[in-house]
């Protein structure tokens, strides 16, 4: 492994994980690739919450190949997983899908109208391909095929030979019997808290505890190819399994050494693939930070397949703008192909770059995706000229580019808000966008509305699929007579002063300064002068002007930012509206 000069931007989380995870691999593998790994259930959506899971390693790997270290960044498809239940907003599910709960994902039909061959291919590809646009550079592993092929064979037997010193570990932390039905309560909480874990897994039973005792792999039943079975007998030397099926009463009697229907049970099978694989590296969702979580669990259990936890820090959850914690099994929440749709993959980055991983935040899709581009756009300003501070550079390197270049960018990245209010007013249409965003700036106008892309094209889908239809804009047709009839001197003056100087003004930075200098010339002010040297009633001078504009533009109280509007509709319709 070379020996490369640590990164200089050591303010931020990223690089100190960095610098941690160098150092325990070389401690645990000199001179082998550093292992980072996610863990991903497509159980259904793979929502903005459990990219949390891959973004955390994703970041912490790529700072180490920027540090010239060989770096494999594994994405465990827990495809092998039993399908649960039917998750909501799922189109093509119905109650018929409920016939295959207990089965592996992979032998679950896709929904209704899909192109792939299973239920967990559907809902990877979508994942996959969000990846790709993202930058995340990883090596994907279905479990699936791990299992099916026979991989895990030794560690199975391993596990089943060992299976007193798991049963006894995982009794430290089980609770004293409840009655039945109690119990059986409580097995459908656990199972659906571990589902809204970032590492990707449904919890399942703790293993197959029947007359025979206890036992932590699970055959898929031969007959209805459902994990609903109890193992009844089991030779160490022989290797000879008997299981019966609770749901159809099937049994049926395997040499272990040669089966490979089935898998260990989750609490031992994600630190068996610890351990498999050579973790050092590998986050995990809050509800695991409690005792008998399975990241905590795991931390013992690894140790009977020979090797260490990885390091593990808890990611705090991820919410959107008006909802609370995500989860797949509710069904209806965004995911990153939905982010991706309004957003460029560098702002989704810096979203997860910026915070360290016990910190929470929200992705907004309302309104409040606007303040986040100005926040990115003025960054990008500060690092522009050298302004920035280390742990905010770090966090926009991180979001503009990897280890293997930087990401392809808008050209030339007008405010994303103008150009929301542009692709609202002109619902699309490609000339008159292109002439009101050249209006923009005379002095360097657009020749071609691919300089502006793909933030246009984000920005318009955010209009169209996020912006209520009673928050659109839509320009009247003609003027609004009577409440031009029932102004006073004083608006009409003020809209005098306002179409007397558009020609003159006609550009973004023309008309802001003409729509707040016209308040401030009628209470006999420079229209030069700042907030300083003017009296606090020019503000409320300047709102009832700029709502009166709104209302002959647009019949509404408020809209897009005025020299905006006033660019997209043009001088002339502006000039007939407003009574000249």
């Amino acid at each position: 492994m070379p020996i490369v000069a640590q990164s200089t931007e050591t303010t931020d989380w990223v690089s100190r994980f960095a610098d941690e995870v160098i150092e325990e691999s070389e401690r645990r593998a000199p001179g082998k690739p550093v292992v980072v790994a996610s863990g991903l259930s497509p159980s259904g959506p793979i929502h903005l919450g459990n990219l949390r899971e891959v973004m955390t390693p994703h970041l912490v790997a790529d700072e180490i190949r920027r540090r010239g270290h060989e770096v494999r960044h594994l994405i465990s498809w827990d495809d092998y997983d039993r399908y649960r239940k039917v998750p909501n907003g799922v189109e093509g599910t119905d109650a018929g899908w409920a016939e295959h709960i207990g089965k592996p994902l992979t032998s679950v039909p896709a929904p209704v109208g899909s192109a792939y061959p299973n239920w967990a291919e559907h809902f990877k590809a979508a994942m996959v391909e969000s990846l790709a646009e993202l930058g995340v550079e990883f090596d994907g592993i279905s479990q699936t095929a791990q299992y099916t092929s026979g991989v895990y064979r030794e560690q199975i037997l391993h596990a089943m030979k060992h299976r007193g010193d798991i049963d006894a570990i995982l009794d430290q932390y089980r609770t004293k019997k409840a009655p039945a039905k109690k119990q059986q309560q409580k097995a459908v909480d656990a199972a659906e808290l571990e589902a809204e874990e970032g590492s990707g897994a449904a919890e399942e039973d703790d293993g197959s505890s029947g007359s025979a005792g206890y036992f932590p792999y699970k055959p898929f039943c031969g007959s209805c190819g459902k994990d609903l079975t109890t193992v009844t007998a089991y030779d160490d030397d022989t290797t000879e399994l008997t299981y019966v099926c609770t749901e159809d009463g099937f049994t049926e009697t395997v040499l272990l050494s040669e089966f490979n229907r089935g898998k260990l049970v989750w609490k031992v099978d994600w630190p068996m693939r610890w351990a498999y694989e050579g973790v050092i590296f590998e986050p995990s969702g809050v509800d695991h930070s409690s005792p008998g979580s399975s990241f905590q669990v795991g931390g013992q259990i690894v140790g009977i397949f020979g090797g260490e936890r990885p390091i593990g820090p808890m990611y705090a959850f991820v919410g959107i703008s008006g909802m609370a914690k995500m989860s797949s099994s509710k069904g209806g929440v965004p995911t990153p192909a939905d982010a991706l749709q309004i957003m460029e993959p560098q702002l989704l980055r810096w979203l997860y770059a910026r915070r360290r991983p016990n910190q929470s935040f929200k992705i907004a899709f309302d309104q409040e995706i606007q303040r986040l581009y100005d926040e990115w756009d003025k960054l990008d300003g500060k690092v522009e000229d050298g302004s920035a501070l280390p742990a905010d550079l770090a966090a926009h390197s991180r979001a503009v580019r990897t280890a293997a270049g930087e990401l392809p960018r808008t050209p030339r990245p007008l405010p994303y808000r103008t150009l929301a209010s542009v692709a609202d007013i002109t619902a699309g249409a490609e000339d008159q966008t292109l002439r009101i965003l050249s209006e923009l700036d005379p002095a360097n106008p657009l020749s071609t509305l691919d300089e502006v892309r793909p933030r246009l094209d984000k920005a318009e889908a955010w209009i169209n699929t996020h912006v209520p239809a009673d928050q659109r804009t839509i320009v009247r047709d003609e003027p609004d007579t009577d409440l031009l009839k029932s102004l006073d001197e004083s608006a009409r003056q003020s809209l005098r002063l306002l179409t007397d100087g558009l020609a003159d003004h006609w550009s973004l930075d023309g008309l802001s300064h003409l729509v707040y200098g016209v308040p401030k010339v009628q209470a006999g002010f420079s229209a030069d002068a700042t907030a300083k040297e003017l009296p606090p009633e020019i503000k409320t001078a300047q709102r009832t002007f700029f709502a009166l504009l709104y209302h002959l533009l647009v019949s509404r109280d408020t809209g897009p930012r005025l020299p905006t509007l006033l660019l997209a509709v043009g001088q002339e319709r502006v000039r007939s509206l407003l009574g000249e």
